[in-house]
Formats: C-alpha cells, structure tokens, sequence
C-alpha cells in the first residue's frame, strides 16, 4: 500500500509539473500565435489581390493596399478588406462542415456578386475526401462563378451555369456543407454590405 501511495503522489506531481509547463508555454508563446494568424489572413487577400510582401513587411504592404471597412448590421460585426487598386471585397467566413468548422476568406469583385478567389485555412473534413475543399485544384474553379441568386455545388458533369461548381467526387456532404456555409455567408455579409 506504501509502495501505491508513492507511485500515486509521484504521478500527481508530475502531471501537476507538466500541466505548468503547458500553460506556461501557453501564455508565453500566444501573442506569437495571435501575430501568426493576422499575417495568414493578411497574406491570403494580399494573395487574392495579386500583391507582393514579404513576412518582413507584410503589415506595411497590407496598410498601403487594403482598406479595412467596419460594419455594424442588426447586433453583428462584419469586416470587409477592399482592395484600394480594383475595389476588390474580402471578408471571412466560417461555418460547419460535414466533420467540423470550415473557414477562410472569400474575395468578390467590386459589384460584390462574382467570386475572384476563395482559400480554406481551417477544416476537419476526411482526408483524400472532404479534405479536398481545402486543396487550390478544387478551389480554382470558383473564380468568375456568380454568388446570385445563389451558389450551387452540383454533381453532374454537364456544362455549369454562372453560379455553378462541380462537388467534390465521394464527399457530397462537405460539398453541401460548403456550399451552404458560403451562401449563407455571403447573405449576412451582403446584407451588412448594402446597409453599411
């Protein structure tokens, strides 16, 4: 029973010493992180936008090219990112998948109604499957696709209409999932946008 007792408080200090470790490193490294995020999201609609930075000078270049326009609509916050060379407008999005969240940054031309690009940065969605919504060969058939009267993900192989993309082969559910998310999305952000 001795013997138990020892193993048992060796085990809680341990876990307690550890446990310290993980929360201090927690603390220590999270402006790190915060930063880490803001330059991702910098970079993805500097990338849309078709700008050069480096990571040395990514928030000076973000400051010269990007306006950042606040919108307050019926009790939620909305940002937009516009292009001050083409009024091009990004914003985020974030929405479930069929597995878990799915976010990124959409950019739609000035008119606010055609998709120029869209990048996933977050999904939990199966690899090889789902996974796909994340990867540029899906994503580089929404350029110059209509967001009116609504995005359609569909599975046929016939030609797409204006507001049409093909699914992803074998993931049906995050392909609706998607396309759902985007929609409604782009409802919110729309909605804001006009009433700004």
């Amino acid at each position: 029973m001795n013997s138990n007792l020892k193993v048992l408080i060796f085990v809680l200090i341990m876990g307690m010493i550890t446990s310290g470790l993980i929360l201090g490193m927690d603390v220590l490294t999270y402006d790190r992180i915060q930063e880490n995020e803001l330059a991702e999201t910098k970079s993805t609609i500097l990338d849309a936008y078709g700008v050069s930075y480096t990571f040395s000078n990514i928030h000076d270049v973000f400051e010269e090219n990007v306006e950042t326009v606040e919108v307050s609509y019926e009790g939620e916050s909305y940002t937009f990112y516009i292009d001050k060379t083409t009024q091009a407008i990004s914003y985020e999005f974030l929405g479930n998948g069929l597995w878990g969240p799915i976010s990124g940054i959409i950019t739609l031309n000035s008119t606010f109604d055609t998709i120029e690009r869209i990048t996933v940065l977050v999904q939990q969605e199966t690899p090889g499957l789902g996974g796909i919504v994340a990867e540029r060969s899906f994503l580089d058939q929404f350029p110059g696709v209509k967001m009116i009267p609504e995005l359609l993900i569909v599975k046929d192989s016939s030609p797409n209409q204006d507001n049409e993309v093909d699914s992803i082969t074998g993931a049906t559910g995050t392909s609706t999932a998607f396309m759902n998310l985007l929609n409604a999305s782009y409802q919110a952000h729309k909605n804001a946008w006009d009433n700004r």
